[in-house]
């Protein structure tokens, strides 16, 4: 037997659906931006393991000499990101609906247990309390510290000298830049996990923050007569 359960709010699933092109967009268009100063790399002295971006990734993409483009485009969908994730913080507080993606104590041990079984380690995965399991709260808790973390480090690396003092709490125009390219390839990072993760899961799982209930299946009760023997 199943039965239709609601699991996620209207308005759980409207800021969701807008974040997902609002911040899709951001990383587009800070690409664009970070034509124009690709310093990053990952190595030691003057030996380069990885550089983000080689030439040729800009080129495939169509991402260089858009500067313009790319800061008109990401100080407006910075406003659509800030009131959508203000909006979602405020809902959750006042809605209750927090309770369900703080992590609990013992979340970041149980946690591990989620990704052991996940990869097929361990054979079975630990209670879940509430809507999301350990490693979910504690990466939707990590997304909206990321989401906090961006916008003030993106707004110290705009406005450096007038916001010198929020330049200067990211610890200098330097830093608060790695911090803020940093945070991208955590979205990045987080993007194509939970991808993963929903076609993992199965269409129950998506259609359930499409329409907001989902399908579950229930033990079937015995007949009477079974159950008297």
């Amino acid at each position: 037997m199943t039965e239709i359960v609601k699991k996620h709010p209207l308005a759980v699933r409207w800021f969701h659906w807008i974040n997902f092109p609002v911040l899709a967009i951001m990383i587009w268009s800070g690409l664009l931006i970070y034509w124009a100063n690709d310093v990053y790399r990952i190595g030691f002295g003057s030996t380069t393991l990885l550089k983000f971006f080689p030439k040729s990734f800009y080129q495939a993409l169509n991402l260089e000499r858009h500067l313009a483009e790319g800061m008109a485009y990401h100080f407006l969908f910075m406003w659509l990101f800030f009131l959508n994730g203000i909006a979602y913080v405020v809902y959750t507080i006042f809605s209750g609906e927090w309770r369900d993606l703080v992590p609990l104590k013992g979340s970041f041990k149980r946690s591990w247990q989620v990704l052991l079984h996940d990869l097929h380690i361990r054979k079975s995965a630990p209670p879940v309390k509430g809507k999301y399991n350990d490693a979910q709260r504690i990466a939707y808790t990590a997304i909206i510290i990321m989401g906090i973390g961006s916008l003030l480090t993106g707004l110290a690396i705009y406005k450096p000298v007038q916001l010198s003092w929020l330049c200067w709490l990211m610890g200098g125009y330097k830093f608060a830049r790695i911090l803020h390219f940093a945070f991208t390839i955590g979205y990045v990072l987080f993007f194509l996990i939970h991808i993963f993760q929903v076609i993992r899961a199965g269409w129950n799982n998506f259609r359930a923050m499409i329409t907001g209930f989902e399908v579950r299946k229930t033990k079937e009760e015995k007949p009477v007569e079974e159950i008297s023997k």
